[in-house]
């Protein structure tokens, strides 16, 4: 009896221990404005023996996701619930509730907000218009197709300048007048992303006056501007055209009652007094319509444009239906065009498969149809080139404008390309900042996507693609994906140079350039 007692007992410890050592899965598939929230939802977490990990999406991914995965995800976190109602066909999400709220707002440096006449008034959508026709304001921007920010940003323009209807209908959005204002005010746009955290990081390496963000960002980029004793950013709330995020957390319904409960416990937690407090402090609006009772003056600070007494008036969010038809028509006729340049691998490395996947990613980039389907078509005034390469440069191809037959004589020839040859990473680089100089990339939203599954190892170097890049003296971010064997540091250091990103291309290559798109 004692033996079988003491075995016993072991075994409950090993249990026990297995527990500890195995805690239960949580996948929030979330938008890339809740990172620093990750340390708030692990420690209610691993009190309760539940490993929450957040997978980031653009909010059209998310939306794609819970389309057609929402069941490999166990909540949902958006910036904005539109994404859910757009995304759950199949109405698995339950208990969406907003955990917070953050308006959508300009954050222009403060000696030019006080040089345009932009601050200590309440100002309009027009007022902004006019600085951007004025050639007085460019700002950076998240893309309107693939980002949140810059969807509710969107929205709120064509409000305004559709003279503020009750909702917008289809049939406005056909209007000639609209066309005009909003791809002006478009126009003053000098970078975009896919992601409204990227964009905040992209601003404090300077050199930009403006971006369009969450208030809570513009905080963010305010407490580190401070810290680096730069000038801050004065936050305008276009007054007829304000658009607030409302942030809400939906629980996936897959069928399992433990992580049910969990994300009931950890729902309440979030909305529990004391985290509503401490995200007021990490400059996030709680409470009822995202009021600041009590606000700390420190994070919503009057010097930066922020009233905490003044009562925000959002616009209301049209139909799902039209919603679509304004991304579309985003995409297609009013954003400021895109100039785009695919430097593509094809060495003697890429042969068999990996050639196949680069050819099928750039199928969906080029394929009108099917870049539809995630709002990456081109428009009637985009340039496209592409520069397939391996120890040397291939060949160079260009397309202007969006018309089918053209793109698909350029696919066909990406496809007709081999693979064969060392690596030159740096010569179809430098190519494109060539070409770039070649065009008046003020009317354009430049952008250099690399792809690359190998080592530089042969031809032209950094130090080459430096110079070339200074003598430029164009923001033309390089964009690079990575595949199979490519080099971390020889990308890193590009992306460094360049402002630009790196993108991981080994499990998702197709994936990776429909991202790396949004970023143009």
């Amino acid at each position: 009896m004692r033996v079988s007692g003491l075995l016993a007992a072991i075994f409950i410890l090993l249990s026990l221990n297995s527990c500890k050592k195995h805690p239960r899965e949580f996948l929030i598939l979330s938008g890339s404005e809740n990172g620093p929230l990750e340390k708030i939802v692990d420690e209610f977490a691993r009190k309760n023996n539940v490993l929450v990990k957040f997978k980031y999406e653009g909010s059209v991914d998310i939306m794609l996701e819970l389309q057609k995965n929402a069941s490999k995800y166990d909540a949902v976190w958006p910036a904005s619930g539109i994404w859910i109602t757009l995304g759950d066909r199949e109405r698995k999400v339950k208990y969406a509730q907003s955990i917070m709220t953050s308006p959508v707002v300009f954050g222009i440096r403060k000696s030019l907000a006080l040089q345009l006449g932009l601050t200590g008034k309440d100002v309009k959508v027009g007022e902004i218009l006019k600085a951007i026709r004025e050639k007085k304001l460019r700002f950076i921007m998240t893309s309107a197709s693939q980002s949140n920010s810059g969807a509710s940003a969107y929205i709120g323009f064509l409000y305004a300048l559709l003279g503020n209807p009750e909702y917008i209908t289809e049939a406005d959005l056909e209007k000639p007048e609209l066309k005009k204002g909003i791809t002006d005010l478009l126009a003053g746009i000098n970078r975009s992303s896919g992601s409204s955290a990227w964009l905040k990081d992209l601003f404090l390496k300077g050199g930009y006056d403006a971006m369009v963000n969450y208030e809570s960002l513009m905080i963010e980029a305010n407490q580190e501007l401070t810290r680096q004793g730069k000038e801050p950013l004065y936050l305008v709330y276009p007054v007829d055209g304000l658009v607030i995020a409302d942030s809400q957390l939906g629980y996936i319904d897959n069928g399992d009652v433990k992580k049910e409960v969990f994300f009931k416990e950890l729902q309440a937690y979030l909305l529990s007094e004391p985290i509503q407090h401490q995200l007021m402090q990490m400059g996030r609006r709680t409470g009822f319509a995202g009021e600041l009772k009590n606000a700390p003056v420190e994070v919503f600070n009057p010097d930066w444009g922020i009233d905490p007494q003044k009562i925000l008036s959002p616009i209301k969010l049209p139909r799902a239906e039209v919603v679509l038809k304004a991304l579309n028509l985003y995409q297609t006729m009013f954003r400021k065009p895109s100039l785009t340049f695919f430097c593509l691998d094809f060495s003697g490395s890429m042969t068999g498969g990996n050639s196949d996947l680069v050819k099928k990613a750039m199928e969906l980039l080029l394929d009108q149809d099917k870049a539809g389907k995630y709002f990456l078509q081109s428009s009637p005034a985009d340039i496209t080139f592409v520069i397939p390469f391996a120890g040397t440069i291939i060949d160079a191809w260009q397309v202007e404008g969006n018309k089918q037959p053209e793109m698909v004589d350029l696919l066909k020839k990406i496809r007709e390309t081999t693979t064969d040859g060392t690596t030159d990473i740096y010569s179809p680089v430098i190519l494109a900042l060539e070409q770039s100089a070649m065009v008046d990339s003020t009317k354009f939203i430049p952008a250099i996507i690399l792809m690359t599954d190998g080592e530089s190892n042969t031809g032209k170097n950094y130090a080459d693609l430096e110079t070339a890049w200074k003598n430029n003296r164009r923001d033309v971010p390089v964009f690079l994906i990575k595949f199979g064997d490519a080099s971390d540091a020889q990308l890193a250091q590009i992306a460094r140079l360049t402002n630009g990103a790196v993108f991981d291309g080994r499990k998702d290559l197709v994936g990776a350039f429909r991202k790396v798109k949004g970023y143009n």
